[in-house]
């Protein structure tokens, strides 16, 4: 079996990797009801004996669960989060060794984070994250969660990105980015995302972009769902929407809910990894399948039905309707609109109680609303989980590499080059050791860069390349 270490940085990339952590443990305690460390647990938990006083707890490979620890390594500029975390119901989970921490935060300033945080923090990094792997039999793959729109998560983050390419450059690095909103409070933002976007262009594997302002919606849509009148009860108290009950603390923060469907964007991702399927997808399989280009490695991922993340008390809505909605723009965590642009490639990754027959039949059905490039026309990669979420039947997570992600490109470009014309808050960044404003051209120059593939493989769309004449065979 093998593991997987999660690596979250910043405020917000600790605050969704809380929600993660807390909602694997309920999944795995729901099908794991007698206690033991199976192989399931063993992917992104270590069992540690506490009681041995040996000069450190001691690793147990098999037999009861004794003290379950994330595999993890916390990373923030500021303590407020963290010292939640560690004052929270998952106090037990992480260890003093797991976290990183100083006290003044980054600023907001991407160039703080990642030069200057970085070099002083850069060995320390290291150690905790080589540490994490040695407790691994067999190292598969690194998830880091980070936004892009303030200091710690965008400059800092993407450090930590580039370390992990240097010391563990066979390791699959799959990073999920939360992208600020037009309306971001940090004026700065765009300066922050241009710059973290080339390192997650250059030493990414794969990155799932997730919007604000997507989130908001489909938080919107579920709170609208529960209170619609239509046979639909109230969310339930104790349910993974809303996080006041496990995580940080007893009291609901405005982001919470929005945290918690990137946390559930994780546990679908990695349900595979955890569970038991009859066509598992391995996690090195969606890089392998979905990235045929290594640069174009950005993938919009969808998650359906959206009550599964809610415990919205609905009946059961047809299957075939939940593969049409992954395809839809309201069930994206980015705004964007597939079916106008073009796939390179799709993953369905489905949970539950489906069938295979089930899956062929969609993706047939589908298929001919879906313009895939001329070159991949069969660029479907599906994997089957057994484990639904909790309380639910079955959900399916779409993963699609396709050029609409363009336009949310080209947008941020833009809200960079309104500041970067007028050398606004240009300052605060070339003051720190280490930047200089050729960092900006060349970010802008990489985005620029990513753009114009997108755009020219778009430009294909509806181009249909002849098929190979087959061979006549003389008689």
């Amino acid at each position: 079996m093998t593991q997987s270490i999660v690596v979250q940085v910043g405020q917000c990339g600790n605050q969704v990797g809380c929600r993660f952590w807390d909602l694997a443990l309920r999944e795995h305690a729901h099908v794991n009801k007698k206690g033991i460390y199976d192989e399931a647990l063993s992917s992104f938990f270590r069992n540690i004996d506490t009681r041995k006083n040996d000069g450190g707890a001691s690793q147990i490979t098999g037999g009861k669960i004794s003290t379950l620890k994330a595999r993890a390594v916390l990373v923030d500029m500021e303590e407020g989060v963290v010292n939640e975390i560690l004052q929270g119901p998952l106090r037990e989970v992480f260890d003093s060794t797991q976290l990183i921490t100083d006290v003044s935060g980054s600023g907001n300033n991407w160039a703080v984070g990642h030069w200057t945080y970085g070099s002083a923090y850069r060995e320390q990094i290291v150690e905790q994250v080589r540490r994490a792997a040695e407790h691994c039999d067999c190292l598969q793959c690194f998830f880091l969660i980070h936004s892009m729109g303030g200091g710690t998560g965008s400059g800092l983050g993407t450090y930590v990105l580039k370390l992990l390419e240097e010391e563990f450059p066979e390791v699959y690095r799959i990073v999920t980015s939360v992208y600020p909103s037009a309306e971001d409070d940090v004026i700065t933002s765009p300066y922050n995302s241009i710059l973290a976007m080339r390192e997650l262009t250059e030493h990414a594997d794969c990155v799932l972009p997730v919007e604000n302002q997507s989130l908001v919606d489909i938080v919107n849509k579920i709170r609208h769902m529960a209170h619609s009148g239509k046979g639909v009860s109230a969310i339930k108290k104790d349910c993974t929407v809303i996080s006041s009950q496990g995580g940080v603390s007893g009291v609901e923060k405005p982001f919470d809910a929005m945290n918690n469907i990137v946390a559930n964007l994780l546990l679908n991702i990695t349900s595979s990894a955890r569970f038991e399927g009859s066509l598992n997808m391995d996690l090195n399989e969606i890089t392998m399948n979905l990235v045929p280009f290594p640069r174009l490695h950005y993938l919009v991922s969808s998650l359906t039905p959206l009550y599964t993340l809610a415990d919205v008390s609905i009946p059961t809505r047809r299957l075939d309707q939940m593969f049409s909605d992954a395809f839809s723009k309201e069930h994206q965590l980015m705004r964007a609109d597939p079916k106008h642009s073009l796939y390179l490639a799709c993953a369905l990754m489905v949970r539950g109680n489906v069938q295979v027959s089930d899956l062929r039949r969609n993706i047939e059905r589908l298929r001919p609303t879906l313009p895939f490039v001329s070159w991949n026309q069969e660029g479907w990669k599906t994997g089957m989980c057994s484990v639904p979420p909790v309380g639910h039947t079955h959900a399916l997570l779409a993963l699609a590499n396709n050029t609409c992600v363009r336009p949310t490109f080209t947008d941020l470009r833009e809200r960079f080059s309104k500041l970067y014309r007028k050398k606004a808050h240009l300052h605060h960044y070339l003051q720190v050791e280490g930047m200089e404003q050729a960092c900006f051209t060349e970010a802008l120059s990489s985005l620029s860069s990513l753009i114009e593939e997108y755009s020219q493989l778009d430009a294909t769309k509806g181009i249909c390349m002849p098929d190979t004449s087959r061979l006549s065979i003389a008689t």
